[in-house]
C-alpha cells in the first residue's frame, strides 16, 4: 500500500476533513489522517499521513506553525472571527490606535503568554465541543493555558471608516488560537479586535509553497517515510545486522545517538525507514515500527 507525507494547500470554503476525504479517494485507501486541522474559513497547509505515514502524524501535530493573519481592529465578535455577531467598545476610540500604540500593544504578545482559547473552538469541555456548547447557549469558561509567539510581524495598517485592517504573520508553537491572538490585541488597544482572514503558510519544516492544490492530490506528491521522518527528528544510520534486530523488535546498542528523543532509524543500504526508536542507557527502545516496503 501507498505510504508517506502529503502536503495540500487547503482552499477557503472547504473542510479540512473534506480535503481528507478527497485524498481517501484520490489514492485508493481509506488509511488517511492529519496532523491538525484548519477551519473552513482558513486556508493553507495540512499535514496529511497515508499508510504507514499516519503513525508518524504523532511526531508532527506538535510542530510549529506559521500563519498569515489580517487583524480587524474596531469590534470584536462572539466567535473573535468573521463569523461571529458583533461585539462594541464604545469607549474606544480607533483614533488613539497610532503606530506606536499599536507596536508597543504587539510587543506584549511575543514570547510566552497566558491566551484564553475562544469559546468557539474544538477544546472539549466535559466531554463536549466548546463550540458545540457555546452554540447551544451554554456559559463556556475555558482555562488560560502558556503558548509562545516566536514571531509577530505586521504590514502597514489600512485605515477604513469604522475599523482598520492589519495584516499580521506569526510564527507560534502549536496550540495558539489566532482568532484569541486577535481578540486580545484589539481588547489590549481598547478598541476590539478579531481575524477576518486567515492562511497557514508553515508547519514545521513544511512549507505550504511545496503542498499540491486540493484538486490535483496524486500518489507522485507522496514524500517517503525516511525523507519526512529526517525533517522532525534526528536520524540515524542503521547497518544490516541492526535492521534485522530492529525488524524482529530486539534492542541495538547505541553509538553517539542522543538519548530521551524520538530518532528515525533508517537503512543505510536502502534508505528506508525501519523504525521510530528512543535510546536510554546505551539501547534502543521501539517506539513505532515500520512495516517493511
Amino acid at each position: 500500500m501507498t505510504s508517506g507525507i502529503l502536503l495540500v494547500d487547503k482552499p477557503l470554503g472547504v473542510s479540512s476533513h473534506g480535503v481528507v476525504s478527497m485524498a481517501r479517494k484520490a489514492l485508493g485507501t481509506k488509511k488517511v489522517g492529519h496532523a491538525g486541522t484548519l477551519d473552513p474559513e482558513a486556508s493553507g497547509l495540512l499535514v496529511l499521513g497515508v499508510g504507514a505515514g499516519t503513525r508518524l502524524l504523532t511526531y508532527m501535530v506538535g510542530l510549529d506553525k506559521t500563519y498569515v493573519a489580517t487583524l480587524r481592529l474596531g469590534y470584536g465578535t462572539t466567535t473573535d472571527d468573521a463569523e461571529g455577531e458583533r461585539i462594541d467598545f464604545p469607549e474606544g476610540d480607533l483614533a488613539s490606535v497610532s503606530i506606536e500604540a499599536l507596536d508597543d500593544v504587539l510587543a506584549r504578545f511575543r514570547g510566552q503568554i497566558s491566551q484564553v482559547p475562544s469559546t468557539f473552538s474544538a477544546i472539549k469541555v466535559e466531554g463536549k465541543r466548546a463550540y458545540d456548547l457555546a452554540r447551544s447557549g451554554a456559559e463556556v469558561e475555558l482555562k488560560a493555558r502558556p503558548v509562545s509567539v516566536y514571531r509577530l510581524e505586521r504590514g502597514e495598517p489600512e485605515r477604513h471608516t469604522g475599523y482598520i485592517d492589519i495584516e499580521l504573520t506569526i510564527d507560534c508553537s502549536s496550540g495558539t488560537y489566532i482568532r484569541a491572538l486577535a481578540r486580545d490585541i484589539g481588547g489590549a488597544l481598547g478598541v476590539g479586535g478579531h481575524l477576518v482572514a486567515l492562511r497557514r503558510s508553515a508547519v514545521g519544516p513544511f512549507d505550504v509553497a511545496d503542498a499540491l492544490a486540493h484538486e490535483r492530490i496524486e500518489a507522485s506528491g507522496l514524500r517517503g517515510l525516511a525523507e519526512s521522518a529526517a525533517l522532525v527528528m534526528t536520524p540515524v544510520r542503521l547497518g544490516q545486522r541492526e535492521v534485522d534486530d530492529l525488524r524482529h523488535g530486539r534492542a541495538v546498542g547505541v553509538h553517539d545517538w542522543p538519548e530521551g528523543v524520538p530518532l528515525a532509524a533508517i537503512d543505510d543500504a536502502s534508505g528506508q525507514l525501519v523504525a521510530i526508536i528512543e535510546c536510554s542507557a546505551g539501547r534502543s527502545r521501539i517506539l513505532m515500527g515500520v512495516p517493511e516496503a
